[in-house]
């Protein structure tokens, strides 16, 4: 099966970040991600269409938000924060501040 294909660490573009993270429903999957980790998609879902999801985590995955790994029919997603404190130090962890008052919604299957 196929595997997505992710950025290297020198290709994360700040742009590209903060757009990914700019949309209400692709931060709320990396809120989602960073209290629990990895995760397959579904749970993250949050009642959309499969077609809007695949579009929001090519978004994240592109600009190196996010990896997915295929295992069997099973698309596990984690966090590159690692990778982005290297690239962009603090960036994440201050975003993710930002907005940790704020109702995660569509979380009934994510502990927090």
């Amino acid at each position: 099966m196929k595997q997505y294909d992710h950025p290297p660490i020198e290709d994360f573009d700040l742009i590209a970040v903060l757009h990914a993270l700019a949309d209400p429903y692709r931060l709320s999957v990396v809120r989602k991600l960073a209290i629990a980790q990895p995760q397959p998609c579904a749970p993250l879902q949050g009642g959309r269409p499969k077609s809007s999801t695949s579009h929001h985590f090519m978004v994240l995955r592109k600009a190196g938000v996010v990896h997915t790994e295929i295992i069997g029919t099973t698309h596990m997603n984690r966090l590159r924060d690692a990778e982005l404190n290297s690239r962009f130090p603090g960036l994440l962890e201050a975003v993710l501040k930002a907005v940790e008052k704020e109702p995660l919604e569509g979380c009934e299957n994510v502990p927090q």
